[in-house]
């Protein structure tokens, strides 16, 4: 697994929910699994970046053309094993940051 840090001028996306309603996410930080032959990306919503407490969310991805995630592009992560190691990296990323 190769961990990506975004560039500077790609460090957010924006997001719609069902309704419509936008809203801007940062880019935690971006891996690939060979295991599972995806880039996934840790998205945190910018609104919140200033909070005790900070709502994670992880998707798979398409890397676009750069290799950038495009938010278009997002998928959710269904298979129980695939989050228990995408989960398993964010352990890791959270208890290095500690």
């Amino acid at each position: 697994m190769s961990e990506k840090q975004p560039p500077k001028d790609l460090d957010e996306v924006i997001l719609s929910d069902e309704q419509g309603n936008k809203e801007v996410y940062k880019i935690l930080f971006t891996f690939d699994s060979d295991d599972y032959g995806k880039s996934y990306v840790f998205l945190y919503p910018k609104a919140s970046e200033d909070s005790d407490e900070i709502e994670i969310q992880a998707f798979s991805f398409t890397p676009d053309q750069n290799g950038d995630v495009d938010a278009g592009e997002l998928d959710p992560i269904e298979d129980p094993e695939e989050w228990d190691m995408v989960q398993e990296v964010l352990n890791t990323f959270t208890s290095d940051e500690e």
